[in-house]
């Protein structure tokens, strides 16, 4: 287990899935910290308000694909974009029920993407990326 203070990202247009995948890493104690936000906007909106605040940038997203308004590849469009600080603090895991090939592969081929999750989220295998991506 990590030592350092953690939190993670849920970004999901669905609000089941919010509360169904922050119920899940809360059991899990992965994270100390969850920020739940209900579009893409609304994560970059984060993002932006804490720029220079590293203490309250998130250590992982964990970011959803079939969006309306922004979808989670615009989301990556718009991130990569930000400072080189921000984007080496914030791993990136698509949590998708998605079962296209095309997202998937897209997804896969992002760089700042370290892992494509299915929905719903495993406590196991979010804690394997965990360990292989997060230094301790």
């Amino acid at each position: 287990m990590l030592n350092k203070y953690r939190k993670v990202m849920l970004i999901d247009d669905n609000e089941v899935d919010l509360k169904i995948n922050s119920k899940i890493i809360t059991i899990s104690k992965l994270f100390d910290e969850i920020i739940l936000c209900k579009s893409g906007e609304e994560g970059l909106s984060y993002l932006n308000n804490h720029i220079d605040d590293e203490e309250n940038l998130p250590d992982f997203i964990l970011l959803d694909i079939q969006m309306p308004e922004m979808d989670g590849f615009e989301f990556l469009e718009v991130f990569k974009k930000f400072p080189k600080p921000l984007k080496d603090k914030c791993l990136i895991a698509i949590l998708s029920s998605t079962l296209d090939f095309g997202d998937i592969k897209k997804a896969e081929a992002s760089r700042y993407v370290i892992k494509l999750l299915k929905k719903p989220l495993f406590p196991k295998e979010l804690e394997e990326v965990l360990n292989r991506y997060l230094i301790n």
